[in-house]
């Protein structure tokens, strides 16, 4: 199916005005905060991107950030943006099209955004096989990835790349298109519901289980919706199958457990992660107001303690 993604986002698709559903959409409104970083993005940038909404999580300031399938750049300019002159964008794509006019444009953003150098770099290649990249070991802090990974033949083999790229207590946080039973072999094969993120969509179930095969023992879902397919020629080749948009966070840590259990553990939000003065929301069940004492499980303890958000927080 590669050959088909490639062909598809490469030269079929013009613009997000092309697609035929709103797959490829975060279910996130844009926060006011990101809309300055993205009013300096190159407009050539902007034209190739087939989506909406931006996978951005909090507290990136000076992270080492890897964004899986970033297209022709335009979330990976936008996080070196956020992440500041002290931290690092890698944006790979099996495209070459669409990495043509990444690559154009890194000075462009480096001289915007102030800094002395590119803080960005682009690799063409297989999110799958990211080890043929050179990409190191425990290199990154964070991994993101907008309607990408349905696009891949492989799923089990980049959630198995992202947990080995990983620092200890670095995250995934990515969104996708997810499907209410397995999708039948026809509609996979069936190039534009492929290509418009549908046939290529995982299984609930089957995420969850790939995702803590991999090592990512707790998903933590941030949100989700159904998705609206309005072409009349879709609906019917996907009629029965109910799709879903979701964000999910990953964390690599080693230790949680396969159930959240109660310790007895408490914590209190700080109120110090940038734009988020008032609470702190780390997934759809744990929303902390600020100066507020919450009861946690071990998992959700563990994960705050033992990632970049444990300076903001107060622990007991």
């Amino acid at each position: 199916m590669h050959e088909v993604v490639k062909e598809y986002y490469g030269k079929t698709l013009g613009g997000s005005d092309d697609l035929k559903t709103d797959a490829c959409c975060t279910t996130d409104a844009m926060p006011d905060y990101l809309k300055p970083v993205l009013a300096k993005i190159h407009e050539e940038v902007l034209q190739r991107y087939y989506g909406c909404g931006l996978v951005v999580p909090e507290a990136v300031e000076g992270l080492r950030i890897l964004d899986l399938g970033c297209g022709a750049g335009r979330d990976v300019y936008a996080l070196a943006g956020l992440v500041g002159e002290g931290g690092s964008v890698v944006g790979v794509d099996m495209t070459p099209e669409q990495l043509t006019v990444a690559n154009k444009h890194r000075q462009y953003h480096a001289d915007i955004f102030g800094y002395a150098s590119p803080n960005t770099e682009f690799h063409l290649g297989y999110i799958e096989r990211l080890g043929e990249l050179g990409l190191a070991d425990n290199s990154f802090d964070l991994i993101v990835s907008n309607c990408v990974l349905n696009l891949c033949p492989d799923k089990a083999a980049v959630l198995q790349e992202a947990y080995r790229l990983l620092k200890p207590g670095g995250e995934m946080y990515f969104s996708d298109v997810y499907a209410d039973r397995r999708i039948p072999a026809p509609l996979i094969s069936d190039p534009v519901l492929y290509g418009e993120c549908l046939s290529g969509a995982l299984y609930w179930n089957d995420f969850l289980q790939m995702a803590k095969s991999a090592g990512f023992a707790d998903p933590r879902l941030v949100n989700d919706r159904p998705l609206g397919i309005e072409n009349r020629e879709v609906q019917e080749k996907v009629t029965g199958i109910g799709f879903y948009s979701a964000t999910w966070r990953l964390f690599k840590i080693p230790d949680l457990e396969p159930a959240g259990e109660d310790y007895g553990q408490s914590l209190v939000y700080r109120g110090t992660i940038d734009q988020h003065p008032n609470s702190f929301e780390l997934d759809k069940q744990h929303r902390m107001e600020t100066g507020k004492p919450v009861a946690v499980s071990g998992n959700t303890w563990r994960i705050l303690s033992a990632t970049r958000f444990a300076p903001h927080f107060e622990f007991t």
